[in-house]
């Protein structure tokens, strides 16, 4: 019984209190651990959030452009007009108009305007 209040005491008198830690050594531990703890936390969670960003944006971007080729093709191929003479330029168009369309639906699709958790 007296040796565990002897170690809890001598625990004690390791920790300085706030007023006696304004050491120069104290005050750039503390800017430390705040810069840790406001950098590098954040950061760790982000990379999940990124990681899945660019997997998803690759493969999503792979897709549409195969979808978007073929769709080119088709027009080309089953459209006499289209494939040959002077306006074979619709064809790109109405494949260019279908792919702004795609983006303006998965622009406004996007949810979450930033890493932070935070709902405004």
């Amino acid at each position: 019984m007296i040796e565990q209040s002897v170690v809890a005491l001598s625990v004690q008198d390791r920790r300085p209190s706030r007023r006696e830690d304004t050491s120069i050594e104290g005050v750039i531990t503390l800017v430390r651990d705040y810069a840790k703890q406001e950098t590098l936390g954040p950061l760790k969670g982000a990379g999940k959030w990124i990681g899945y960003g660019i997997a998803g944006s690759v493969l999503l971007g792979t897709g549409l452009a195969l979808v978007l080729l073929g769709l080119l093709r088709l027009i080309q191929t089953e459209w006499d007009r289209a494939a040959s003479g002077a306006l074979s330029w619709i064809a790109y168009l109405i494949v260019l108009i279908v792919c702004v369309l795609l983006i303006v639906v998965a622009v406004s699709r996007i949810k979450q305007p930033s890493l932070n958790k935070e709902v405004e």
